[in-house]
């Protein structure tokens, strides 16, 4: 099973300054860990779903990856996941495309509703109804293929009219990088992911279970075979919503175990997030106490 560090908290000891030198020092040790990817989340506030001041430090989600681009090179580099309102989608396409360029093809494109209210207000960014939110990640789905495709003419939907789907230079991975859609939403969100997605990422973890993650995957079966899909081909990730602490043998030997029921389901991959202000301890305790147990996962 395919391991990712999902980076969510910033507050590090005498940060801004430190900032830098501690995410490039994450980076180095994901590499000498083993983690196969680094994620960063689309939010401009912290999030107080995770016991954060929405005025605790969060950094922009795309600069950061730039920036862990720059300092690794062979972890795959992606937001988990970009909010669909926050960027329009031909230069999102460009965006991803310049990150997966410069990163020598290591960039994923993980795409998401949006939920984050607040944010959207105090930033000024509209926030549009659930539904449409939802046919608007459609179509940014639609975009960012056919802006990876040779097809460079117009495109024409409901919320987006692009005269050109130029987009040069190509990504460097072919036939371009991944696309995740994240979320479980069973009757739209699950079907985008049958229709349009390489994979799909859900909650797992105790509060979740294994069950609830069984449960999405049987939605998305469904979805699959209305549409012609090859459930198969689709990658299933999941974010593991549980304080997990690497550092220590047992915990990370437990974590091991129940990836296994998870991996019976079909996942393969799974993100952990490190809610510390120690991140770089973390990703060593997941290379010394869960990387390699993993690996025969």
């Amino acid at each position: 099973m395919r391991l990712g560090v999902h980076l969510v908290a910033f507050s590090f000891p005498d940060q801004p300054a430190s900032t830098g030198p501690t995410l490039a020092a994450v980076g180095a040790a994901a590499e000498e860990a083993g983690i196969d990817n680094l994620s960063v989340m689309d939010h401009y506030f912290q999030l107080p779903g995770f016991g954060l001041d929405p005025a605790e430090p969060m950094l922009e989600g795309y600069s950061t990856l730039g920036f862990l681009a720059a300092h690794t090179r062979t972890v795959d580099l992606q937001m988990l996941v970009t909010g669909v309102t926050y960027r329009h989608p031909g230069l999102l396409a460009k965006i991803v495309t310049t990150l997966d360029v410069l990163s020598g093809g290591r960039a994923v494109l993980g795409l998401g509703a949006a939920w984050y209210q607040r944010e959207h207000e105090a930033l000024g960014v509209p926030f549009p109804p659930p539904g449409e939110r939802l046919e608007r990640l459609e179509e940014t789905l639609q975009i960012v293929r056919q802006m990876w495709s040779d097809d460079d003419g117009p495109f024409e939907g409901k919320h987006y009219r692009l005269a050109e789907t130029v987009c040069s230079p190509r990504p460097v991975r072919r036939p371009h990088p991944p696309v995740m859609v994240g979320g479980g939403g069973e009757r739209k969100t699950l079907r985008l992911v049958a229709t349009y997605a390489d994979a799909c990422n859900v909650f797992g973890g105790p509060r979740v279970g294994v069950d609830g993650v069984a449960a999405k995957l049987d939605v998305l079966r469904e979805h699959c075979a209305r549409v012609g899909r090859d459930y198969d081909e689709i990658g299933k990730t999941i974010l593991y919503s549980y304080g997990l602490d690497p550092t220590d043998a047992a915990d990370g030997a437990a974590f091991v175990d129940d990836m296994k029921a998870y991996a019976d389901l079909g996942v393969t991959e799974v993100h952990v997030m490190p809610f510390t202000a120690d991140p770089v301890t973390f990703v060593r305790g997941l290379g010394d106490h869960v990387v390699p147990g993993l690996a025969g996962v």
